[in-house]
């Protein structure tokens, strides 16, 4: 009996795709600043598992958490969802 638990996702873009079966994905969270109520950007990156090698510099992909895979890499390539121009 082996059940899947709920698993994180995030969508991000790809900025680096030079690493064989791995990407660079940077995830953008936009939020509410607690005390002064502006909107602030924060970024980072995440290390992801592209076991086919399809992804592409600029293409916003949706990454799983996983098993580690290795020292930098916890999350997979669940699915493309748009293409880089």
């Amino acid at each position: 009996m082996s059940e899947k638990k709920n698993r994180r996702t995030l969508i991000g873009t790809v900025t680096s795709d030079k690493m064989d079966k791995t990407v660079t994905v940077t995830v953008t969270r936009r939020f509410q600043h607690p005390i002064y109520g502006k909107f602030v950007q924060r970024q980072k990156k995440y290390m992801a598992h592209d076991p086919d090698n399809t992804c592409r510099q600029g293409d916003r992909i949706l990454i799983e958490e996983s098993r580690p895979m290795s020292r930098r890499k916890r999350w997979m390539v669940r699915d493309i969802i748009e293409r880089a121009v």
